[in-house]
């Protein structure tokens, strides 16, 4: 993959880690010469390039964003225009639609979600993906107890999509959404591509 000027500089990137897998998101942004802070008060959204909300329990994450003060302050981050990068849960989160969740998320994406949809950790399962906008060859996917993303409306856009069709990532402007772990593999190229998606480091936050 050829990535831009923008992308193969140094960002401060914060990783959500109220619950799940931060640690491998914080690992692979070290790995690629980022700074990556693991953020557990709103107050340490201040400063940063941009934004993962990892995998995880969604309920967990979804309850303990609203009982630290989470929710307003991600949904400002998200409309500053800063790359904000749900994977799996983080997804789930996103939407501004989904099946059985009993408490709301951060709903700033214009997606309908259906959690689980894979089945059970048993039904974990891994594949090749064309995505939009990465170069290189397919993208090694796993997924773990992955939701579907069962409807996108406009601004929002389907940027992969599984065999039988089935949407497994999208993007809206500087939000992107992906329902499996890339986290979980060696493949960088979905990191640096979410670098480059949203405003400029220094721009108004």
């Amino acid at each position: 993959m050829t990535v831009s000027p923008r992308s193969s500089a140094p960002r401060t990137v914060g990783v959500l880690a109220l619950q799940g897998d931060f640690r491998e998101h914080r690992e692979m942004l070290e790995g690629m010469g980022h700074r990556a802070i693991e953020v557990r008060k709103p107050a340490q959204l201040e400063g940063l390039d941009a934004l993962i909300i990892p995998g995880g329990e969604s309920t967990t994450i979804a309850r303990l964003i609203l009982s630290n003060g989470f929710q307003e302050p991600l949904r400002a981050f998200c409309a500053s225009g800063r790359p904000t990068w749900g994977t799996c849960a983080g997804a789930i989160l996103l939407a501004k639609e989904v099946d059985r969740l009993d408490r709301p998320g951060i709903e700033t994406m214009h997606i309908r979600v259906r959690r689980n949809a894979f089945g059970r950790q048993v039904d974990s399962f891994e594949e090749d993906l064309a995505i939009e906008g990465l170069e290189g060859g397919p993208f090694r996917a796993v997924f773990i107890r992955a939701p579907v993303i069962e409807r996108v409306d406009p601004p929002a856009r389907a940027i992969a999509r599984l065999a039988d069709g089935t949407v497994v990532a999208a993007r809206q402007g500087n939000l992107l959404a992906t329902s499996f772990h890339p986290e979980l593999t060696h493949d960088t190229r979905l990191h640096a591509y979410f670098l480059t998606i949203g405003a400029p480091p220094g721009a108004a936050k």
